[in-house]
């Protein structure tokens, strides 16, 4: 035989036309909008919004932004193509297609054919900076960057070339300084 547990019925009376339709809470948010508002319209000093692009937030010299493939004084460029940097990356967003380098010393027998990094895939940790041995790779301050697709996300050699000297101020991470 089963037994029948009791069950409680209860009764929450009727609810009063103010609650059904919910008018004073949505005047209290309302209320709680339009201060924001009207702080924000006359600019009080501790808002937390910048007028980017304008203005900008002061980054440490050592922000891990865009990454620069370093050249040579010839102006070939410092990778060997030993795809350390491709191992040491979480992300998996480096990709390294090697190709002999005809002409060149014995330590440089390599260079990339393919070097690209999938910038939305990257996790911007600086483990490929890390790991490369010849110090071909290393990331500049630039950290705003803006894509209409993702094919423009993935950038190649011609992206990732460094684009004359470099400046102290433009280097973001490098491990040994």
């Amino acid at each position: 035989m089963i037994d029948t547990v009791p069950t409680v019925s209860v009764d929450r009376g009727k609810i009063p036309l103010s609650e059904k339709i919910y008018l004073g809470p949505i005047v209290t948010g309302l209320k709680v909008t339009f201060r924001h508002f009207r702080r924000n319209l006359i600019g009080q000093k501790d808002v937390a919004t910048i007028q980017w692009p304008e203005e900008k937030r002061p980054y440490s010299e050592r922000v891990r932004g865009r990454h620069i493939l370093t050249t040579r004084e010839d102006g070939s460029l410092r990778c060997v193509a030993c795809f350390m940097c491709e191992t040491a990356c979480p992300a998996q967003c480096i990709h390294i297609e090697a190709e002999e380098n005809p002409g060149a010393p014995v330590d440089h027998e390599k260079r990339p054919k393919v070097y690209e990094i999938d910038l939305l895939r990257c996790i911007f940790c600086g483990f490929c900076v890390d790991a490369c041995p010849e110090e071909a790779i290393i990331m500049s301050r630039t950290h705003e960057m803006a894509f209409a697709c993702r094919d423009e996300a993935v950038v190649g050699i011609e992206e990732l070339r460094q684009k004359g000297p470099l400046d102290v101020e433009e280097l973001g991470y490098r491990p040994y300084f």
